[in-house]
This record gives structure tokens, sequence and C-alpha cells, in this order.
């Protein structure tokens, strides 16, 4: 079965659409229930998700965010399998049958903005590249969507990640690393992207800056001696190259700072080793 969850805030224009189409798809999917979480909307929302069919409604009081709404929808759903979309009808919904072909086969599957028609804003490409490249780096693979709000993934498989789900928009790409980093499979499937209808809830520096620190901070969890490995061997070179140079030109020989950086370098890869060991307990 498969659970297609969808967080809510403030999108009376375009949820109608997004669910009826969610119906005439479901099908195709199997077995399936939609969970529609309003997170707590302060226009109409409520009234238009309560006078439609077919659909499971979970109202938050208050605006708690994208990840909390998720995560709500997790604990509430039947499924052993999880979708999740936006409603502010940017997503082919119709791609969701192509994904769920491969739910099985792999633990999650993505679908990619990549296709032939994506709209992205201008001003969030810089911080999307930005954020894809430091996750291929830290997460040691290629991700070709780090942060895309529609999947479907196993959900015994995401429950064991919950403590770490942010209640914000960085639930996707705390879950895509937290699979990737843990040998979990992941599959991307190229989709299109549109125009949103209605008005963005994202802020784009508050939300770069917390998406940079998420990274940092998921691979410090999963995989800490990657993190460490880099400016500890930075330090190193160095420190190395720093040495030679004064021993070579210096009739004092060698100083105290390339000395310095060479221990720094060296501490910094035990704490590596260090940390590295407590993750895999």
């Amino acid at each position: 079965m498969i659970s297609i969850i969808v967080p809510i805030y403030n999108e009376e224009k375009a949820i109608r659409n997004t669910l009826e189409r969610l119906k005439k798809i479901g099908p195709k999917l199997g077995d399936f229930e939609i969970i529609a979480v309003n997170d707590g909307s302060s226009d109409n929302t409520r009234s238009t998700l309560e006078s439609i069919d077919g659909i499971t409604v979970v109202n938050s009081p208050y605006n708690l965010g994208y990840g909390a709404s998720i995560k709500k929808g997790m604990r509430a759903c039947r499924g052993n399998w999880i979708a999740i979309t936006d409603a502010d009808g940017t997503y082919p919904l119709e791609e969701l049958p192509t994904l769920a072909k491969y739910a099985g086969e792999y633990d999650m599957v993505v679908g990619a903005r990549t296709g032939k028609s994506v709209h992205i804003p201008f001003f969030r490409k810089p911080a999307k590249w930005i954020i894809g490249r430091l996750a291929n780096f830290m997460a040691g693979r290629k991700i070709d969507d780090v942060n895309s709000g529609l999947r479907i993934f196993n959900k015994a498989k995401a429950l064991e990640f919950m403590k770490l789900y942010p209640s914000g928009f960085s639930f996707t790409t705390t879950i895509t690393l937290a699979f990737m980093t843990n040998e979990y499979t992941v599959k991307y499937i190229p989709i299109n992207y549109f125009k949103r209808t209605g008005k963005s809830s994202i802020k784009p520096l508050k939300d770069f800056i917390g998406f940079i620190a998420l990274i940092f901070r998921i691979v410090m969890y999963f995989r800490p001696l990657r993190f460490f490995l880099w400016p500890a061997a930075v330090l190193i070179i160095a420190g190395i190259i720093h040495g030679t140079y004064q021993i070579i030109h210096f009739p004092t020989g060698l100083g105290d700072v390339p000395v310095f950086l060479l221990i720094v370098g060296v501490q910094t890869i035990l704490m590596g080793f260090i940390a590295d060991v407590v993750s895999k307990k």
C-alpha cells in the first residue's frame, strides 16, 4: 500500500486541483490512501479540505513546518510505502506511477527536477547548485536532486531516522543524505517542474544557510571521517610545504607555524577516527 502525504500551508488556490488529480492517479498505484496534512493554514484551506471526499485530513492547530507535517502524516498513514508531493501544483503528479514501478527494487525513488521543462526561480538557482555540489561531495555519491519534494520511499527504513528529520523545509535533504550515507538504494527519475500556484513560504537566505548546516550535521552524524579528513589533509600539506620552505630558505630552520599546522592536522584526523567509531555504535 502507498500512502500519499501532502503537506499543506495556505494553499487554498491549488489544493483542490492537486488532490483531485491524486485521486485519479491513485488507482494506478494499486492500494493507496491520501493524507492531507493542514499545517495550521490561516486561509480557506481547511474548509476546502473538508469538502473533498476520499482523503484523510490531519489538522495542526498552528503552523509547525513542512517537515513536521510530513512526520505527522507518516504517523497517521497505513501504507508500507510513502509518497510525498507538494500542494502547489509544481510537480507532475502523473509521474507517480512511473516512480512506483521502481519501489521495492530501490528503497527510495525520487523525481529529479532535470526534465525538459523545469521552472526554478532565478534567485534560487545559485543556492541550489551550491547545496547540490556540497551534498555530492560530502555523501561521496552523485545526487541528481537533493531536495526534490516528489518521491516514494520505504516507510520502515524512513522511520529509522525519524529523530533526525527537521520540522522545516530540509526534510527532503535529510532523508536523501540519511539513505545515501547508510547504503540504502536511491533511484532518480527525470521530471519536469512547473511554476507554483500561489505564494511561496520559502525564505531564501535563511533556508540556504539551514541547508548548508544540515548537510554538515548529517555527514558528521553518519560519516564523520569524511568531514574531518579534508581539513586535516589541508593542514598537514600546508605544514609540510611551509616547513620545507623554511628549512631551505631560512638559516633558523623549521619554525613554529608549520609544526603547529602538522600537529593540528594529525589531531583532526584522530578526532575523525574517534567520531567514526562512535557513529558506528
